[in-house]
Parts: C-alpha cells; sequence; structure tokens
C-alpha cells in the first residue's frame, strides 16, 4: 500500500458483523491499523465488541455515550492520525472490501492529497447499492449518478457515501471532519460538500468494489420486508433540513422547507408499504422527523 492506511468502523451493536465482515477486510489488508468505535448500546455488547477486538488484535476505542455514527468516525479518525495514519478507510460494519478494490482507490489518491474516493458498493446480492449519488439543490432530493440524464438541467452537487470512502489526511483537515449534529445519516453529504468547498475533489472509482448489506445495520429488528429502522426514518428526515440550513441561503431553506412533507413520505416509503400494516413505529418516527425539521427551519428564518 503507498498511504500508511487505518480502517475506521464504528460499531453500535453489530459485533457479530465485526467478527465478519471486517475480520475479511482486515485479512485482505494486513498492513492496515483497524481501529473500532463502539457506540455505546449495552454493557453485553460492549463486552462482544472488547472479545471480538481483543481476538483479532485491533485497538477499540470505547466512549461511554452513543456518540452517533459523525462522532464516531471523527474520535477514530482523530486516533488514526494521531498515530500516523496518512489515508483513513471509513467503512460500515457491514461491509466487505479487498485488497485489490483499496489499491485502485490509493492509486486515486496519490494523484492529488485532497481527494475522497469510494468504490462501486453492491449488496450480497450484486445488486448496486451505490454508484455515486447527486443532491439536486431544488428540493433536496437524493438521485444517483445514472438518472442525471432525466434531470439535465437541474441543479445538483455529487456525494459520495460514508459506508465505504478513502480519505486522505490531507482532505479529512481540510474539511474538518463529520459535523456531529447529523448523528445518523446526511453527515457525508455534508462531508462530501465541505471537501469540495476546501478546493478538494470526490471520485468515484468504478472499477472498485465493495459489499454492503443493508439489512445488517438499518432494517428494524423482526420487521417484514424492507422496514427500516426508526432512527434510519427520524433521521434522514430531520437532517435533509438541517443540511438546508449549513448550505443554502434563505430561499433554499424555504423551498426545502416547503417540501418537508413530500420528502418525509419518499424516505417512509423506502421501507415499503408492507411496514404499515403495523404502522405506529413508522408514522411515529416519520412525525417526529417533519416537527424537528420544521422547527431547523424555523430558527434558520430567526
Amino acid at each position: 500500500m503507498s498511504e500508511r492506511l487505518a480502517v475506521i468502523v464504528v460499531n453500535y451493536a453489530s459485533s457479530g458483523l465485526l467478527a465478519t465482515n471486517l475480520a475479511q477486510t482486515a485479512a485482505e489488508l494486513p498492513d492496515a491499523a483497524i481501529v473500532v468505535v463502539d457506540n455505546l448500546s449495552t454493557d453485553a455488547e460492549r463486552q462482544r465488541a472488547v472479545a471480538v477486538c481483543a481476538e483479532h488484535a485491533w485497538t477499540l476505542l470505547t466512549p461511554d455515550a452513543n456518540l452517533g455514527f459523525g462522532g464516531g468516525v471523527n474520535l477514530g479518525v482523530r486516533h488514526a492520525l494521531a498515530a500516523g495514519a496518512t489515508a483513513v478507510l471509513l467503512l460500515n460494519p457491514d461491509a466487505t472490501i479487498d485488497a485489490a478494490s483499496v489499491a485502485l482507490l490509493e492509486a486515486e489518491i496519490d494523484d492529488g492529497r485532497l481527494v475522497a474516493a469510494a468504490p462501486r458498493i453492491v449488496d450480497s446480492d450484486g445488486a448496486v447499492w451505490f454508484a455515486g449519488a447527486d443532491l439536486y439543490l431544488d428540493d433536496g432530493t437524493t438521485r444517483g449518478r445514472s438518472r442525471r440524464g432525466l434531470h439535465p438541467d437541474a441543479p445538483r452537487r455529487e456525494w459520495l457515501t460514508g459506508a465505504c470512502v478513502l480519505v486522505t489526511d490531507d482532505a479529512w483537515e481540510a474539511s474538518g471532519g463529520f459535523d456531529e449534529e447529523y448523528f445518523l445519516y446526511w453527515e457525508d453529504v455534508d462531508f462530501s460538500f465541505r471537501i469540495v468547498d476546501a478546493g478538494g475533489r470526490l471520485a468515484l472509482v468504478e472499477a472498485a468494489t465493495a459489499v454492503h448489506d443493508e439489512g445488517g445495520t438499518q432494517r428494524a429488528d423482526a420487521a417484514p420486508s424492507r422496514a427500516k429502522s426508526s432512527g434510519y426514518y427520524y433521521y434522514n428526515i430531520r437532517n435533509r433540513m438541517l443540511f438546508a440550513t449549513r448550505h443554502l441561503d434563505a430561499d433554499g431553506v424555504r423551498r426545502w422547507r416547503r417540501g418537508i412533507l413530500a420528502q418525509a413520505r419518499a424516505v417512509l416509503l423506502r421501507g415499503g408499504r408492507r411496514q404499515f400494516l403495523s404502522p405506529w413505529a413508522p408514522l411515529s418516527a416519520g412525525w417526529r422527523g417533519v416537527r424537528d425539521a420544521r422547527r431547523i427551519a424555523a430558527t434558520a428564518r430567526r
């Protein structure tokens, strides 16, 4: 590897995935430092994370609370950079990547130091999960890059998912890391914007491939069909408006605020219609997300 690489994984109640997925990636990258941040869930889960990391001689950081995804990533990256890493691979616990794909990402960042590079990501069945994404600035809709031809004149900005992305130390420092107020979701969109605004660039390396099993961390326990967790619904709805207040002018914030209900409906439908046979959890999370999104927008107006 051309970089002093550290792999950063934020764990929350997913120690079983560390034992399978992260172990597979670590075996592919024997020279990389492995840093696991265990966001506190239960004492039993903390002990399982301790055992897994001790077995593989990985570094384990154990905050006394759940810092959220962004906070956990920031803690892990700070540790890795202080230990001498010059690039960090952010990786979800339900994702894996092989050495050849990491080498392709590293070749991309060798072309410049203000770079974040992501692979094409497929799910465990081989279907494309991520192959580049755009945020449409008119209304806050996110779409895959493959749909650009359907909206050729719409203003948009590219972003990279935090599920698997390689970031140089220079790009990390220039961007300021993750904004911890998001807690979950949209922090990678925000981070992508700040890298570009700092003079850096984003690279999708389609020849590199990672595998991501979304069901490992985002679905509700015993949920039917494609149902997501309440946190998924709440933070995706809320954080859209938090992002707007961070990056848009007053007209843009008002425009996105008018679309809160429509966007909330679209987020809820990502979990499929069968979940509404027992509607309390998704609708409650959606309502709370809409409520707090409106509060964020109102605060911005003041």
